[in-house]
């Protein structure tokens, strides 16, 4: 349960590497103020509240990085800014940075999350995936981390001496609520020379960007414009070397379990061209950053968000 930022000044223990304080009162004044290593308030808070537009920076961590950079000139371009990929004081204030005071929440852990049944590891191998019941979360730390789309050193920095496992515990995170609006999109352009997905709705409205891994060079993504064929939460893989690519010394097909860890993450979205599609991730961090097999590879949260927007029949177009 989430609780609301004005019971978190007392809560926060003057031990913590950073507290709620540090990143819901951060303002425009104090970007240059961190001095110490480890994830920036400033861009932490920056992250949470561009997220919450569902102009996605990807993994939020307080790091100033490409896919950061990249939410922040989507960001401006909405909001008819300069051309720039930097929070300068007329993004901040667009953006509501000094008003906003709830960007860290207090989350209790739950019976249910404390009764998770962790992986003990996830070989890359996919023979031995295959022979998996589910290739589930293999950390609290993990499964926290996605579900409140932050990285694992932030939910560490601002829960340095806390159980991740225990029902009742209660821990700080990012707060990054979104709500879509179900089936809303009506348009989808994948930009290759760019690593981004662009949502559009009525009207050429963007509805929502993300971050995100397009083909690569052996692999390149398809040209032109497909549909959207269906939409599969919590999916299984099917890995056939015949149609799709060389994984190891794997010669047979293989048909992996669902799962966070899986191939293709938490949602598979089937495009009209046979074996392409957009889909999650194991590795949220590399998104954008790493090469795929053709398709469109995207954070879990965002490709699970992407789900409710779409509808079969919307059309995706790579762009190049």
């Amino acid at each position: 349960m989430l609780l609301a930022a004005a019971v978190l000044a007392s809560w926060a223990s003057p031990a913590t590497a950073l507290t709620a304080d540090e990143v819901n009162g951060v303002s425009f004044a104090d970007r240059t103020k961190q001095a110490a290593p480890g994830p920036d308030p400033f861009i932490v808070k920056a992250q949470v509240l561009l997220s919450r537009r569902s102009i996605s920076p990807g993994v939020i961590d307080g790091v100033d990085g490409e896919n950061f950079r990249k939410a922040v000139a989507q960001f401006r371009r909405l909001a008819q800014l300069p051309d720039g990929d930097e929070i300068d004081e007329l993004a901040w204030l667009n953006l509501g940075g000094d008003a906003a005071n709830d960007v860290i929440a207090a989350y209790t852990l739950t019976d249910k999350d404390a009764a998770y049944d962790f992986a003990d590891d996830i070989p890359r191998d996919y023979a031995k995936q295959a022979r998996m019941k589910r290739l589930s979360y293999t950390s609290p730390e993990e499964m926290l981390g996605e579900r409140f789309h932050m990285s694992e050193t932030l939910l560490g920095a601002l829960n340095p001496e806390r159980a991740f496992s225990k029902a009742g515990a209660r821990l700080l995170v990012t707060s990054a609520q979104r709500s879509p609006e179900t089936g809303a999109a009506l348009r989808i352009d994948a930009i290759k020379s760019t690593g981004m997905v662009i949502v559009f709705g009525a009207q050429d409205a963007v509805l929502a960007s993300y971050p995100a891994t397009i083909g690569s060079e052996d692999m390149p993504s398809p040209s032109g414009e497909y549909t959207i064929e269906r939409v599969a939460r919590n999916p299984n893989y099917t890995y056939d070397p015949e149609k799709n690519f060389q994984q190891g010394k794997n010669t047979q097909t293989l048909v992996l379990p669902p799962g966070p860890n899986g191939p293709v993450g938490t949602v598979w979205i089937a495009l009209s061209k046979p074996t392409f599609g957009i889909h999650g991730t194991p590795e949220p961090g590399k998104v954008s950053k790493t090469n795929s097999h053709g398709c469109i590879r995207l954070t879990n949260w965002d490709a699970e968000e992407l789900a409710d927007l779409v509808k079969p029949g919307v059309p995706v177009r790579f762009v190049d």
